[in-house]
């Protein structure tokens, strides 16, 4: 059943972008996708943090579409199909789990980490055979962490890296007491007006917070989606007494919004 839906749905994308589909469809490329693959990803994590099931496998399915899509116009540009898509995943997952499919073991979560990050590096060393040696030899620890995703999930990949080297603060007294001198510099950039100077000290303050989540086994874009959360609650919260009041956002004071918020 799962292979003839599959199949319609590679026909479904065919027919919409043929000469006489749709319109909007047939203008889309891989550039013009992106925002749309991006925000389907965010909506299907949406939906697992709710606990909304039928909406996962809604949003699922447009992830799907996301695939099928970009896969369709590659096809269309001789740059490979959904065929190419389907068979790197599959000799991926094998040459990656050489515990399930090949001979080697693995009896805890962390030893298969380990084993599919030593794997990954393999791969890349492969894939950079014909390059110059010295090339390889010159690329650090963290050449390989990609820039292409939020700015929260790279530093949290490349605190998780530096810790894995030994390069970190051996105590949580240490992070703290380090977070408050990364405060005071932005405190003393903000009080200098100085934009340039404060952009680069709250950064190294974020950077310091995520890598203090790492150390305490939170995983910093869950924990910050959570206070996102709790704060839009708790803001519709203080707008419903508002109105409750009969008095809009703009009309009360802050400090009524405060006394609400507490």
């Amino acid at each position: 059943m799962a292979d003839a839906r599959f199949e319609t749905l590679l026909e479904l994308m065919e027919r919409l972008r043929a000469p006489d589909g749709c319109p909007w469809d047939r203008e889309q490329t891989l550039e013009s996708l992106r925002r749309y693959l991006i925000e389907e990803t965010y909506e299907a994590i949406d939906a697992i943090e709710r606990r909304d099931w039928a909406g996962l496998a809604e949003e699922l399915g447009d992830i799907q579409l996301q695939i099928v899509f970009q896969s369709q116009i590659a096809k269309e540009n001789g740059w490979f199909g959904i065929d190419d898509v389907l068979g790197h995943i599959n000799d991926k997952l094998i040459r990656r789990h050489p515990h399930v499919f090949g001979s080697e073991s693995a009896d805890t979560a962390g030893e298969v980490l380990q084993r599919w990050e030593e794997i990954k590096a393999e791969e890349k060393r492969s894939r950079a055979g014909n390059h110059d040696p010295s090339d390889r030899e010159k690329a650090g620890l963290l050449t390989n962490v990609t820039r292409a995703q939020p700015a929260m999930l790279e530093a949290h990949e490349i605190s998780k890296r530096a810790a894995r080297a030994g390069f970190e603060w051996r105590e949580a007294d240490e992070l703290a007491e380090k977070a408050g001198a990364e405060m005071r510099q932005f405190r003393d950039a903000r009080a200098c007006r100085d934009p340039d100077h404060a952009e680069d000290e709250i950064g190294d303050l974020l950077f310091l917070l995520v890598n203090m989540a790492g150390r305490a086994g939170v995983d910093p874009e869950l924990a910050l989606r959570r206070a996102n959360r709790k704060f839009r609650e708790r803001f519709g919260c203080i707008e419903q007494q508002l109105r409750d009041k009969g008095l809009t956002i703009e009309e009360a004071g802050v400090e009524e919004m405060e006394q609400l918020w507490r």
